[in-house]
């Protein structure tokens, strides 16, 4: 198995990117939801389909991230 010594700096940069990524898409699928059950006056049910869908982009996002940290490129 290679061996793929990184900068400490990196690993750092690495986790602030999948912390923003989590919860970045996480508050736009809370916010999105409130907004339309605001909007439409279904009260729950939006805002749990948002957060669904936000933690799910969050996840694909992370993958893709820590995928092209450990690529190389």
């Amino acid at each position: 198995m290679r061996q793929n010594h990184k900068h400490p700096l990196q690993a750092i940069a690495l986790m602030s990117g999948i912390l923003s990524q989590l919860v970045g898409s996480v508050l736009v699928g809370i916010f999105l939801g409130r907004w339309l059950d605001q909007t439409i006056k279904t009260e729950p049910l939006f805002l749990i389909i948002g957060l669904l869908l936000g933690l799910a982009v969050g996840i694909y996002g992370m993958l893709r991230l820590v995928q092209h940290f450990f690529s190389g490129d």
